[in-house]
Parts: C-alpha cells; sequence; structure tokens
C-alpha cells in the first residue's frame, strides 16, 4: 500500500485517502469483471454478433462527437492504423471470449484465460519487438498454462460444451496482445484514448455488422433483456472500467494497478455462480492461485515487457 502515497497528496497523514484509493481499487475490479457477466447475461437475450454490433456501436457512436472535437486532428495514417488494431484486437479479443462464452464455457475460466495477458505478451515480445524471455519469464509462462490447464480440467463438461471452445478465449487474449504489441512500435502518432477507443469500436462494430447479418438480425432486439444488458456493457463494462483504469493509473503506479486487476477471474466466478448458478469448485480456484503465481513471475520479470504496454494502452476491455 506504501507504493500509492506518494501519489495521493497528503495521503500519509490522511487515511479518508488510502479508503478512497481502496475504493477505486474495487470499483476497477468489479466493473472489469463486469464485462463477462454482461455478456454471459446477454446472451440470454440475443444473438453473440448481434451483441457484440450494439455494444460496439452504441460505444463508438457515443464517443464519436468528443473524438472530433476534443484532442488532435484525426489524420488518415492514424486513423488507418488504428482500425487495424481494432481489426485485431478489440474485434478479435470481444469476439473470441463472447463466442466462448456462448459455447457454455464458464464464465470464470473464460475471464481468468483472458487475464493471461501477461503470457501472452511475453511470449510474443521475442518475434515481435525482438525481446526474447528469461529463464524466470519461461518459468512463469509454464506456471501460468500449468493453472490454466488445472483450472480448466476441472470445469470441463464432456458432450455438453464443444472442446474447441476452451481455445477462444486464449486466441482472444493472444490477438489482444498482438495487437498491443503492433501498436507500440507503430509509427503512428499517439493519440488521446477517447480517439482511438473510438475508431477501433466503430471498426469493431462494421465488421460484428457483417456477421450479425449472416446471423440474420442486425436490427436491436425491443426486449427489456437485450437493452439492459447492451447497457450493461456500453456503461459499466466499457466506459466505467477503462474511466476507473486510468483514473487508477493517476493515482497510482501500472504496477500495482495491474496486480489489482489480477483480483478479477475470482470475482467474475463468485458473479457467475451467484447470478447464473455456474460451479465453482476448489481445482477451479487452485488453477486461479497457480495462475495469478505465473503471471507475477512474468509481470516481475522484466519491466518492459508487460508494464509498458498496460500503461500506454486500454488493457483488454473487460469483458471490455
Amino acid at each position: 500500500m506504501t507504493d500509492v502515497l506518494p501519489s495521493l497528496p497528503g495521503a500519509r497523514t490522511r487515511p479518508g485517502a488510502i479508503l478512497v484509493m481502496l475504493l477505486l481499487e474495487a470499483a476497477l475490479v468489479i466493473s472489469w469483471s463486469a464485462g463477462f457477466v454482461g455478456t454471459r447475461f446477454a446472451v440470454e437475450h440475443a444473438p453473440i454478433f448481434l451483441i457484440l454490433l450494439w455494444r460496439s456501436l452504441a460505444s463508438g457512436l457515443l464517443l464519436l462527437p468528443l473524438a472530433l472535437t476534443v484532442g488532435p486532428k484525426l489524420k488518415r495514417r492514424d486513423v488507418l492504423s488504428h482500425m487495424l488494431f481494432g481489426t485485431i484486437g478489440m474485434t478479435g479479443y470481444l469476439a473470441s471470449f463472447a463466442l466462448a462464452i456462448e459455447q457454455g464455457v464458464p464464465t470464470g475460466l473464460v475471464a481468468l484465460i483472458s487475464d493471461m495477458l501477461p503470457l501472452a505478451v511475453a511470449l510474443l515480445s521475442w518475434p515481435i519487438l525482438g525481446q526474447g524471455l528469461n529463464g524466470r519469464q519461461w518459468l512463469g509462462s509454464a506456471v501460468g498454462l500449468a493453472g490454466v490447464l488445472i483450472a480448466s480440467g476441472a470445469s470441463l463438461e464432456f458432450g455438453m460444451v464443444p472442446l474447441w471452445s476452451y481455445a477462444l478465449p486464449a486466441l482472444g487474449t493472444f490477438a489482444f496482445a498482438l495487437a498491443s504489441l503492433l501498436q507500440k512500435r507503430s509509427p503512428a502518432v499517439a493519440m488521446p484514448v477517447h480517439q482511438s477507443l473510438c475508431i477501433q469500436c466503430l471498426t469493431a462494430a462494421a465488421i460484428f455488422a457483417l456477421f450479425a447479418w449472416r446471423e440474420g438480425r442486425i436490427v436491436p432486439i425491443a426486449e427489456p433483456g437485450f437493452a439492459f444488458g447492451i447497457l450493461w456493457l456500453v456503461v459499466v463494462a466499457t466506459f466505467g472500467s477503462w474511466s476507473l483504469y486510468y483514473i487508477a493509473l493517476r493515482k497510482s503506479s501500472p504496477a500495482r494497478v495491474t496486480a489489482i486487476l489480477y483480483l478479477s477471474p475470482p470475482v467474475t466466478m463468485i458473479w457467475a455462480w451467484l447470478m447464473f448458478d455456474e460451479a465453482l469448485s476448489l481445482a477451479m480456484f487452485a488453477g486461479l492461485l497457480v495462475s495469478l503465481a505465473g503471471i507475477m513471475l512474468i509481470a516481475r520479470s522484466r519491466k518492459t515487457t508487460t508494464r509498458d504496454v498496460n500503461a500506454d494502452e486500454p488493457p483488454p476491455s473487460p469483458g471490455s
């Protein structure tokens, strides 16, 4: 806790400032988990690509006036770059974990696999950034993977959930890691988050519209469950989580914020248990602890591998 005190004026003598920071971090973890829970709720009311279409489109359109009037003038090269990042990162990430949830993969397990971003970044850093893994990173990768296998083995539902669907969250996490690393080495000028997020959301919406059309519908469903699900995903999972993330970064360190986000999988598991009666097991929590140990090994082994990526770009939109 001492690492946040210098960032809070008067925090050394004000317990209230510490309490505010703890409440902020708690809200961040809850909103970070909200994307997975919101998607789990929404798939009971609409096809998955229709949900993703209107989540992305609503978010992008709400940000569009701000993106056009606040911040530097948008240049064609930068817009095209962020359209590429939106195609690889946001589209690939959201579609992969949402499809996994739709297929019946436990929501908490999807959150756990999706939270393995540091492992994915570490593995992709060598071919993209020329940064090879050191011994501790290889060990952390192996430990993290072992934890996912432990948790996955405890939740496999043979004959009920297609086995290939368990690979979807991993593919989505690697897609987001790839987009983050490509953006890090891109010559495009960095733009404010509301502009980059707007471009990426609208890009994702255009792609999801094609898949929604193939599913048979692009018009929103006039049903309270669908409207509530989209509202939840836009307000809480997209705007809420990313806003809280950047507020937390200003008041604390990237290392602490990243570590706090590792609490999102158990919170998601508890939400899914309370709301959807998804099973909890000791093996799932054991796998979670093993995975977190592996992630911490990776995160502490080289500052430039994960902390820079998480500090420069929005992390995987929690279900975001």
